[in-house]
């Protein structure tokens, strides 16, 4: 590990380290426009100049140095200091000067180290270099004449999306950034490039003009658009949501989020759930609290608890899920279901978890993905695979059709047989990895399959020490919170056989209600989407960025988000509902605030209590079925539009009709 110095502070860094790493473990700051710490280097920028001795008498790019032992680095001397302001003076020579009506001022990397190491003046005074905007689709708004050519978008886009759709071209003064021949960016990351720019070049088209950063309330959150947990920022304004960001977790998510996280909030206030409604003559009609509870009251006179059911949606968090549990064990119920994808998990944890944890895959050598397109399902898991591909030169196998994954994939066919007896050249990469891993789509994870699977633990060697390589993607996010407080009874498809009487559905909307159609169907949700419509009785709740929640992801990670804003109109809380309408009905819940609810939980479950991982020990299991056969079931065919909140969002609608179904965009307004 070399040693040097920077400004005078000694250092020891790891080999293949950079000077500029260096200087960060020595605490100076260096400015850098085009270096990111999970991009390649291209040394393009040259802000990051620092003075190097022994070496050249000039100052040189930090970012692409490597750091070697006995290094005296300067990095505020007259020639650095000179230097940088020299290197900010021509980056500012083509800048137009419109920081007032830019919507990245304010979080401007540009303008804030032209503040710091710039001259405040220039002087040039030939005519600014103007660039044609370039159309890039629904999310990203270009103003191109900003900018700096610092290709963290190009990097981006071919490195960790895996879509080689943003480039450069021409040479010099002449380069431009754009999208293959202008069209539309299509990867479900694409929106991660508005944060890489550091100045105004790409910005969110959705929220174009509508706030200034400095106008913002910050709120930690969870996203719940897929199973993946990503750590969010709830940026809001006068108590709307306006627009949501990234918050770094290396373990989760790193530093991005998918583009159903990041621009469906706008369906947040679309089509929403603002007061009670009973039907009335088979018409939803207006009604107060007090009414729509005494409707479900009346409904429940002479019901007998196996009539009653209940069903748990998406994005329900862990704290609703377990009042409605409770409620319904005081009505004598233990009819709830959260596998609406029909999936058969049960047993100990480690048999429905992400075993290998989202990190972990990154190290995995050889990968089977079984009824999973984890482009759509999961795409933040997808860049561990590709990485665990571009980086670990990881083998992927594949059983189920599927669109291209950014990496490549041995394909077995698409029927699940394939998964009793795989492959000759499979089954070999298999026995000879050190860290195989196999992943189950929830959706195809019936009991056949499953049964296979766990069979293939032993010969494959999936799971031994320091490494489990049995993984379930969950299809939601509340998936596996609900099956840790055991929210799962006979399957959604047994319970469609023998209708309830009397059913409630916490926010469930994707799934066929025919069934169900001689039910007193009770509806606890923020849209008016599928269950409404299918709804006698409506209560309006919260959305996630509403109320302080509970949430565990595909690992098993227990994480909490806060609440950014309140529900609108009469709308409440999930598990206040339920709390209500627990006294109505006769029913004694042992809590009336968050943190006894909270504390309820972690007296039943003690490893849900606090965030983190628990561990999950592995059991082994012999179970029994049918072998598998026929092809699996493919995934939502519609990543913009996968739950009710997207389906309520203007822009995912947008997106769905330039970028899944070819539709010419409508033309753009003006600056």
């Amino acid at each position: 590990m070399p040693k040097l110095t920077v400004d005078g502070i000694e250092v020891e860094v790891p080999a293949g380290a950079t000077v500029m790493q260096a200087c960060e473990a020595a605490g100076v700051e260096i400015p850098r426009f085009c270096y990111h710490e999970r991009l390649s280097i291209a040394g393009n920028c040259r802000m990051c100049l620092v003075q190097v001795s022994p070496g050249p008498p000039k100052p040189q790019a930090s970012c692409a140095l490597p750091a070697a032992e006995g290094q005296a680095v300067l990095t505020a001397s007259p020639m650095v200091t000179k230097a940088r302001a020299g290197v900010m003076e021509f980056l500012l020579i083509n800048h137009p000067l419109d920081c007032p009506i830019c919507d990245q001022g304010g979080e401007c990397d540009l303008q804030d180290q032209a503040m710091a190491y710039g001259k405040g003046y220039s002087r040039f005074d030939e005519n600014k270099r103007a660039v044609t905007n370039k159309h890039m689709g629904p999310l990203i708004k270009t103003v191109m004449t900003r900018c700096i050519h610092c290709t963290r978008c190009v990097r981006f886009a071919e490195e960790v999306a895996g879509a080689e759709e943003i480039g450069a071209l021409g040479r010099g003064e002449t380069m431009q950034i754009t999208s293959y021949l202008e069209q539309a960016v299509t990867s479900e990351l694409s929106g991660n490039v508005i944060d890489l720019c550091p100045v105004g070049a790409l910005t969110a088209k959705p929220h174009a003009f509508n706030a200034r950063p400095w106008e913002l309330k910050r709120t930690d959150g969870i996203d719940v658009m897929d199973a993946i947990g990503s750590n969010i920022e709830i940026q809001t304004r006068s108590g709307a949501v306006v627009r949501i960001k990234p918050r770094l977790n290396d373990d989760v998510n790193e530093e991005w989020i998918a583009d159903t996280a990041r621009f469906g909030a706008d369906g947040l206030k679309e089509r929403r759930l603002d007061r009670p409604y009973v039907q009335f003559n088979k018409v939803l009609k207006p009604a107060s609290w007090t009414d729509a509870f005494a409707a479900i009251r009346s409904a429940l006179e002479g019901v007998s608890g196996d009539e009653i059911a209940a069903l748990a949606g998406p994005m329900a968090g862990l704290e609703d899920m377990v009042a409605l549990k409770d409620l319904l064990a005081g009505l004598g119920s233990t009819s709830h279901e959260s596998r609406l994808d029909g999936a058969a998990l049960s047993g100990p944890r480690a048999h429905w978890r992400l075993n290998s944890t989202l990190a972990g895959l990154e190290t995995a050598d050889a990968v089977l993905l079984v009824g999973l397109n984890p482009r759509v399902d999961a795409p933040l898991l997808n860049t561990r695979l590709r990485k665990a591909v571009r980086k670990g030169g990881a083998q992927i196998f594949r059983i189920g059709a599927g669109e291209d994954l950014s990496y490549p994939v041995h394909e077995l066919g698409d029927d699940l047989a394939g998964l009793a007896k795989l492959p000759h050249g499979a089954d070999e990469a298999f026995r000879k990895a050190e860290r195989p891993a196999i992943l189950i789509g929830s959706r195809n994870a019936t009991a056949p399959v499953l049964a296979a699977a766990h069979a293939l633990v032993e010969p494959l060697g999936l799971v031994k020490d320091g490494w489990n390589g049995f993984n379930i993607v969950a299809s939601n996010a509340s998936q596996v919170g609900a099956l840790e407080i055991g929210f799962v009874a006979q399957g959604l498809a047994a319970l469609a056989e023998n209708p309830p009487k009397i059913l409630f559905l916490l926010g469930a909307d994707d799934i066929d209600l025919t069934p169900f159609a001689n039910s007193f169907i009770v509806y606890i949700g923020s849209h008016g989407d599928a269950g409404a419509q299918a709804a006698t009785v409506i209560l309006p709740a919260a959305a996630y960025t509403e109320r302080p929640g509970t949430y565990v992801n595909m690992e098993g990670r227990v994480q909490r988000a806060l609440r950014a804003t309140f529900p609108p109109g009469d709308a409440r809380e999930d598990w206040t509902i339920l709390r209500a309408l627990a006294e109505v009905l006769g029913v004694q819940l042992p809590y009336d605030t968050l943190a006894q609810l909270r504390a309820r939980i972690g007296s039943e479950w003690p490893h849900l209590a606090s965030e983190g991982i628990a561990p999950a020990q592995w059991e082994a299991a012999a179970l029994s079925a049918d072998a598998p056969a026929g092809p699996a079931k493919q995934p939502v065919s519609n990543f913009y539009q996968s739950n009710a909140i997207l389906r309520a969002s203007p822009t995912m609608a947008a997106c769905v009709a330039e970028i899944l179904e070819g539709r010419a965009p409508m033309l753009e307004a003006a600056e």
